[in-house]
């Protein structure tokens, strides 16, 4: 054998090993965590679920989804929502499709259930137009389920697929933005204190829980709200100096979250098979607005497109010009955090950086169980 010969058995030996170490690799890498991801939500997640209703609360034109790869999608953001981002790092390959548009074996990787202007109550959102509640969400991922069950063949099957996904739960906001703090649409300011609304709310999100329970739902990860009182919205409209945080609104929030956080030892305790972790949203978000600059914001407290004061009385126009340095901004519309924020909101969630962030564990943890 000549040199010649033996350099090109050689070339192509190497070449072999690389393409079957290659197609190793990606298969490691393209292995997710947990076979499937739901997701119940609002506006701060829905991917797509509202193009189709009669709803004001609709985001499936630019400027939204200007650096998202598809481009407008219904997130209500520039980019990526926070539950793109733990997709991202529960090792999907895809995003999570919207209940919509799910179809056949792609809804065994999950399905995306939540809808811009929802609630945990059931008229929360409503001059908004169309949107689906939490119970609604519910519903819909009951016929689902029944979907999951005909595609592997017997419910002892669906439910081992499905006790090993995680649900993600996120909801509350418009609870308050779009009821408890609209007395010109809503009573519930007059009929409760913030204690007692905050009690009502979570019996209802109880309720929703223990049905998803029933239906197979094991690994539960529970958003709690963020900083409602510090988005360009309530800034531009009930802050002095456009910059203070409107402490009436946030200190409800906190209270919402505390007995949030409060009914995952009771869950816990309570089904033992199962596992419910807390994410602190608001403390995150608060770590932001206290040290931009160490998350590389520079504006906090303004949209980056909207109208009006802070850019906050209303979400982007359609075709607007938002603003260039759009990870400078924490926020990128009104009421909606920008890619940037809802990364550094995913990655925390996803894997703790605080103690506080995550309790008693982080998506990471709750994926291995």
């Amino acid at each position: 054998m000549n040199s010649n010969t033996e350099n090109n058995v050689r070339f192509e030996i190497i070449v072999v090993f690389l393409s079957v170490f290659a197609v190793v690799m990606s298969g490691v890498r393209g292995a997710p965590q947990v076979p499937c991801y739901f997701i119940f939500g609002d506006s701060l997640v829905d991917n797509g679920n509202n193009n189709q209703l009669q709803s004001l609360a609709r985001a499936n034109y630019l400027p939204y989804g200007i650096d998202f790869p598809n481009g407008p999608s219904g997130r209500f953001s520039n980019g990526k929502t926070t539950v793109d981002v733990v997709a991202e790092l529960l090792g999907f390959d895809d995003y999570i499709p919207p209940y919509a548009t799910a179809r056949g074996q792609q809804i065994l990787g999950g399905v995306n259930f939540a809808s811009a202007a929802a609630g945990i109550r059931e008229e929360t959102g409503r001059q908004l137009g169309g949107r689906i509640s939490f119970s609604g969400q519910v519903e819909n991922y009951r016929n689902t389920v029944s979907q999951v069950v005909d595609l592997l063949g017997d419910e002892n099957t669906a439910a081992d697929y499905l006790s090993r996904c995680i649900y993600s739960i996120g909801l509350g906001s418009n609870d308050y933005l779009n009821n408890y703090f609209m007395p010109q649409f809503y009573d519930t300011g007059n009929r409760y204190t913030p204690d007692q609304y905050a009690n009502v709310l979570i019996q209802d999100y109880v309720e929703n829980l223990k049905t998803l329970y029933n239906y197979g739902a094991r690994r539960f990860a529970l958003f709690g709200i963020g900083q409602i009182g510090c988005s360009p919205n309530e800034l531009a409209q009930n802050s002095q100096d456009g910059k203070t945080c409107v402490e009436k609104i946030n200190s409800a929030n906190r209270i919402f979250n505390s007995r949030l956080k409060g009914t995952v030892d009771q869950l816990n305790s309570q089904f033992t098979d199962a596992r419910f972790i807390y994410i602190d949203s608001y403390g995150i978000f608060q770590d932001i607005i206290q040290s931009p600059s160490s998350y590389g914001f520079r504006v906090t407290n303004a949209g980056c497109c909207g109208v009006g004061r802070n850019n906050g009385q209303i979400t982007c126009l359609p075709l607007q010009t938002p603003c260039q340095n759009r990870d400078e901004y924490l926020f990128w519309d009104a009421f909606h955090p920008t890619e940037a924020g809802n990364v550094v909101v995913g990655r925390r969630s996803y894997s703790a950086q605080r103690a506080s962030d995550a309790y008693p564990i982080d998506i990471r943890r709750l994926a291995q169980l």
